[in-house]
């Protein structure tokens, strides 16, 4: 929830506090067997719908969102690769030399 000028700052800490003050496994709903399950699971449907619609919206809507393109992966993958190699070259010859080095 979004902090407003309207909107007094104990209200919204207010607001976000949980409703329970019971352990996790205290039933808050008298509708904890099948149906509740039912409705749940079917809430969750309808979040995981509504976003997937309003995602859908904001992709028709700004078609370019500043997606990685495939020339930065390609830059990526060849950057790490390197950094992988150069430390295991350092720790092969480490490894190699590691008895002429003890004494330094």
């Amino acid at each position: 929830m979004k902090h407003t000028a309207a909107r007094p700052r104990h209200a919204v800490l207010q607001a976000t506090t949980p409703p329970h003050t019971g352990t996790r496994t205290a039933s808050r709903r008298p509708d904890r067997g099948r149906q509740g399950a039912r409705a749940r699971v079917s809430r969750a449907v309808l979040r995981l719908r509504t976003r997937v619609q309003e995602g859908l919206q904001e992709a028709a809507r700004r078609p370019d969102r500043g997606d990685i393109s495939t020339t930065t992966v390609i830059i990526w993958v060849a950057a790490v690769t390197g950094a992988v190699l150069i430390a295991g070259t350092i720790a092969v010859v480490i490894a190699k030399y590691n008895g002429q080095l003890n004494g330094l």
